[in-house]
């Protein structure tokens, strides 16, 4: 099995349906580098970290393993369709609104022992939307979620994720080979073309939600962070890559995209544009560490130069400029993976 990174590189070098812009990765690093300059990217002001529970709540582990559990699949197949809304936050964001709106409701919903045992009204209710009648996609399969990784953490981890972080031993390698090991949800491989090929999309953006919450300290603290994982590759990113020249899609995939052709998970054209993303992102942050060098900025810790930091300006980017970049489509799968 290829690691992510490994699989990115991989699947850019035999595909078909894309290709990578050096000058556009290039335009796109030096947006990066100059956002950590003028301090608006650093991993201190993750813009996700304020829907996040404080790294001192004794429950915010388990929070974060319960949302990166939930974190799939929020768009919608017609633009005309009603989104789906909690206190009028949309995607992720919604997501993370529900969670903490059943909190203050008394549903002790980071508990394993309560949704090992979920049903589908108390995921209908925690999950409603603000118009009482958008349900969240894939309902059902949240509900089969939450139970088979309840189910282990009380099996194997007396009922806490915080028992696996420990096991982990500050290691983000072996926390993400611990998370798609033990829970089968996480597990986001393909074969493409004959080979086993990974992409591990929530399993690294669980380490990597861990890491900006802790803020790369005590439980947070992953010497190999760097090393270890890679940006999450999801179906929003891509169109930043593409927004700024870096990712290509040819004439066939584009015109997929375009018509909305639902794109089966774990296909060809599927995998190329996730690797992709992949393999750009892991380019943008060795041409920044390159600059810093260049520019002998000892100003900027590269200890903090990761691909997690890449993934949130790539991410926040796209929530920020969502009608700039409208006119790129993105690819559309039912998929619990992302």
């Amino acid at each position: 099995m290829l690691s992510p990174k490994e699989s990115g590189e991989f699947v850019v070098k035999n595909a078909k349906y894309i290709q990578v812009k050096e000058e556009g990765i290039k335009n796109l690093s030096n947006l990066v580098y100059s956002a950590i300059k003028d301090g608006s990217l650093s991993v201190n002001n993750f813009s996700q970290v304020s829907f996040h529970p404080n790294q001192n709540d004794v429950k915010a582990v388990d929070w974060l393993f319960v949302v990166d559990t939930l974190n799939y699949c929020f768009w919608t197949p017609e633009k005309n369709e009603n989104k789906w809304k909690v206190e009028n936050q949309t995607g992720y964001f919604a997501l993370c609104a529900a969670i903490n709106r059943a909190q203050r409701e008394g549903i002790d919903i980071t508990n394993a022992s309560y949704y090992s045992k979920i049903t589908l009204d108390d995921v209908k209710k925690i999950f409603r939307g603000d118009d009482d009648e958008t349900e969240v996609p894939l309902i059902e399969t949240r509900v089969t979620s939450l139970h088979e990784i309840g189910k282990i953490l009380l099996e194997k981890y007396d009922g806490t994720f915080l028992n696996v972080v420990k096991k982990a031993n500050n290691s983000a390698s072996e926390l993400l080979k611990l998370i798609v090991q033990e829970f089968p949800c996480f597990r986001d491989e393909a074969v493409y073309q004959g080979t086993k090929i990974s992409l591990y999309k929530r399993a690294q953006i669980l380490v990597g939600d861990i890491y900006a919450c802790f803020k790369g300290q005590g439980l947070g603290k992953f010497d190999d962070i760097n090393d270890a994982i890679t940006v999450f590759a999801d179906y929003r990113v891509p169109m930043v890559l593409v927004h700024f020249g870096s990712l290509e899609y040819n004439e066939e995939l584009m015109q997929d995209l375009k018509n909305n052709k639902i794109l089966i998970y774990g296909e060809e054209k599927e995998i190329e544009i996730r690797a992709a993303t992949i393999y750009i992102a892991e380019k943008v942050k060795e041409l920044v560490l390159q600059m810093i060098k260049d520019e002998n900025n000892t100003e900027i810790s590269t200890k903090d130069i990761n691909s997690i930091l890449i993934d949130h300006f790539l991410w926040d980017y796209r929530r920020s400029n969502a009608e700039t970049l409208s006119y790129i489509p993105f690819h559309k799968t039912y998929s619990i993976y992302y």
